[in-house]
């Protein structure tokens, strides 16, 4: 009886939802609505992401670049890089493409930052890493993105 029950809730429950789904490409091609997305304060953390960090990157610049599209610019970005995140910023001294995304969207204003005790104890100084400044050297990762969430960002881990 109760199995019936659930096949008949199930079969009424796709019916209903395949009877007033609008078609994909309608929801795929609709515009976000003006005003949608307030102004948002965002810190992501970028620790890496092995076994492959290239891949891991080039989908951490891609969320970038798409919650930037998004909001329509309606966005304050801070990327704290730590641990197997420096790797980043060493890839893109011979990576090209990985270098122009971090160009492209340091241009549309995000921020990276790199954590000084990554640095100490990888052996590295900015001026080793792709677009690395003495000012974009933070203290410590991890204090950071609490500081940040302290002044309202909110915390994203892709």
């Amino acid at each position: 009886m109760f199995r019936a029950i659930a096949l008949f809730l199930a079969f009424s429950l796709s019916a209903m939802g395949g009877a007033v789904a609008a078609p994909a490409s309608d929801v795929m091609n609709a515009p976000v609505p003006p005003g949608y997305y307030v102004f948002q304060k965002v810190v992501y953390q970028n620790d890496g992401g092995g076994p492959d960090d290239h891949a891991y990157f080039v989908r951490l610049l891609h969320h970038l670049s798409a919650h930037i599209e998004a909001t329509n610019g309606q966005v304050e970005i801070r990327v704290v890089s730590f641990a197997a995140g420096v790797r980043l910023f060493q890839m893109a001294r011979t990576d090209a493409p990985l270098a122009k995304a971090v160009d492209d969207l340091r241009a549309k204003g995000v921020r990276f930052m790199i954590c000084r005790n990554t640095l100490k104890g990888m052996g590295l100084t900015p001026a080793e890493l792709y677009g690395v400044r003495d000012e974009d050297v933070i203290p410590s990762g991890v204090a950071e993105i609490a500081r940040l969430q302290g002044l309202g960002f909110v915390y994203i881990h892709p």
